[in-house]
This record gives C-alpha cells, sequence and structure tokens, in this order.
C-alpha cells in the first residue's frame, strides 16, 4: 500500500517519481491535506468521498484513516457487492431485469449507496427500474400502493431479487 505522502489528498493523484514533491494535476504538496474549496475525489467503487482532510476511514480497521488509493485497493478483499454477477444483466450501457431496462451505472450506484440518490450534479433518469428501487425503499418489495399497477409490482418484485442477489457480495471474507 502506499503511503500518504506519495499521494495527493486533494485529487487522489499518486506520484510516478519518487522525488516527486507536488502533485502535478492541482499543485499541493503529496500527503498535504485539500484546500477547502476544492472539490473531493470519491472511489469509482463505492462512490464514497474522501473526507475533508483527504482521508476515509479503513475497512479494515474502522478507526485507521486511509487515503483514496489505499480504499480502492481494499476492494479487493471488501467488494462493494458481486459485480461479476451483475454484469450478466448489463446490455451495452444499461442493465436488463425481465422485461425491464435502465442505465447500468446508475442502477449500480443505487445498488452499492443503498439510497435512490443520483448525487451531486447528475441528472436522474427515471424509469420503471428506478422508479421500483425508490418505491421498494420506502415501501418494501410487496407494497400494496393504492392506484399500482401490474408492471409496478413486477418491476418491484424483481429488482428485489436483484438488490438481494447483488448484496450477497458483500459478505466479509473471513
Amino acid at each position: 500500500m502506499l503511503t500518504t505522502d506519495r499521494i495527493c489528498l486533494q485529487c487522489g493523484t499518486t506520484s510516478n517519481a519518487d522525488r516527486a514533491v507536488v502533485c502535478r494535476r492541482c499543485g499541493l504538496k503529496f500527503g498535504n491535506e485539500p484546500r477547502r474549496d476544492a472539490q473531493l475525489p470519491s472511489c469509482p467503487t463505492c462512490y464514497v468521498t474522501v473526507d475533508d482532510d483527504g482521508l476515509t476511514a479503513s475497512f479494515r480497521n474502522r478507526y485507521q484513516r486511509i487515503s483514496l488509493v489505499a480504499h480502492m485497493e481494499e476492494h479487493d478483499a471488501f467488494p462493494a457487492g458481486d459485480d461479476e454477477w451483475l454484469e450478466t444483466l448489463r446490455r451495452g450501457d444499461q442493465i436488463a431485469i425481465g422485461r425491464f431496462t435502465a442505465p447500468f451505472d446508475l442502477v449500480r450506484r443505487y445498488l452499492v449507496t443503498g439510497q435512490i440518490d443520483g448525487g451531486r450534479n447528475r441528472t436522474i433518469q427515471h424509469n420503471a427500474v428506478v422508479t421500483a428501487m425508490a418505491q421498494i425503499k420506502r415501501w418494501g418489495v410487496e407494497a400494496d400502493v393504492f392506484g399500482d399497477q401490474p408492471a409496478w409490482q413486477e418491476a418491484r418484485r424483481q429488482i428485489g431479487d436483484v438488490m438481494e442477489r447483488y448484496a450477497q457480495g458483500r459478505r466479509i471474507p473471513s
């Protein structure tokens, strides 16, 4: 694992030379805390954004603070979910769940974060899959919703199965 003295805590860039002192992207000294007005980097696997100090909690030891690079390395032992299986549902840039489709990246983000939140500066593309996920979060898979349509019930059941199956990949190794 890389130590924080070789990583820019503002943008997440690693040093490509042993003698490098300053990040070539943002000009900050390696290991220094990010500027207060900086947009902080997020993990491409689990979407967690580093804290104001440029570090995040470790999966291995919740009291240890680690860089984003070390955090991403920990995903080998602590996956966000079963991405290998989820890829089998991919159809180009869409995910096919039963007869329903939605943007793959958006659905994966929702599965990983456990919330129906597109994140900052993100346009949410609603359709049957995303709406069903929002309904499951609010009322559960087997909800009896006033004015419900059979298609929405079917979507909730199918999405509920996908959510349950994807979460199986989060098992902590022994």
